[in-house]
């Protein structure tokens, strides 16, 4: 069993990008850049973890691969002094795989299937041939046993789902039946907790509204 880190998470979920202001499914495609509203949000956040821990904090950075996470994983360190080109990444902190619904409308898509977000729980369908959630909670919580050594405080700048299901994971949440997994709340873009020791705390909530 994987024992809890001694050192606190702070999670952000990215700011806006291009395809959130178009409406577009973009889950883990590489390259969205953020809009300038995603940039203020970075800031917004950047300010929060400042404020939170001061200058050059002993926090290790890790990031989703993607063009929109490292961007805002550049904002933010900036903030605090810290030098983004010692951050890490993972292919497994990347956004749920849409598979056939990457890139179109979210209103072509409901147009075809239906709603395409699950309204009690605010989690977004998987596509037919897209990934599970299960599939998100194993990669996820395989990224967690295998940085479990981290030392002290981390930054990680993720995705609206998969950090609802990392954050999910991380503090013991139930799992959401029709899902098969663990999911946090909702929380809206440039958005950022703090988790210590299972329990989880808001450092600023965003301003962002869509999905993925």
């Amino acid at each position: 069993m994987r024992t809890r880190r001694r050192g606190r998470d702070f999670i952000a979920r990215h700011g806006e990008t291009v395809f959130n202001a178009a409406g577009r499914l973009q889950g883990e495609a590489a390259h969205t850049p953020l809009t300038r509203a995603g940039f203020a949000q970075a800031d917004e956040m950047g300010e929060a973890l400042r404020h939170a821990l001061g200058d050059k904090p002993a926090l290790t950075l890790w990031a989703s691969p993607t063009g929109r996470a490292l961007q805002t994983l550049a904002v933010m360190a900036e903030h605090v002094g810290l030098d983004w080109h010692q951050a890490k990444t993972d292919p497994r902190l990347v956004e749920i795989g849409m598979g056939s619904w990457g890139g179109r409308y979210y209103a072509d898509v409901i147009a075809e299937v239906g709603d395409v977000v699950d309204r009690p729980s605010g989690l977004l369908l998987s596509a037919p041939d897209g990934e599970l959630y299960h599939q998100i909670a194993e990669r996820v919580s395989g990224w967690l046993a295998d940085t479990n050594d981290d030392p002290g405080d981390r930054l990680v700048i993720m995705h609206g789902i998969s950090s609802r299901v990392l954050r999910g994971v991380m503090t013991g949440a139930p799992v959401v039946e029709r899902f098969g997994a663990p999911a946090a709340g909702h929380l809206p873009q440039g958005s950022l907790v703090m988790i210590e020791a299972g329990v989880e705390t808001i450092v600023h909530l965003g301003g962002g509204g869509e999905v993925v």
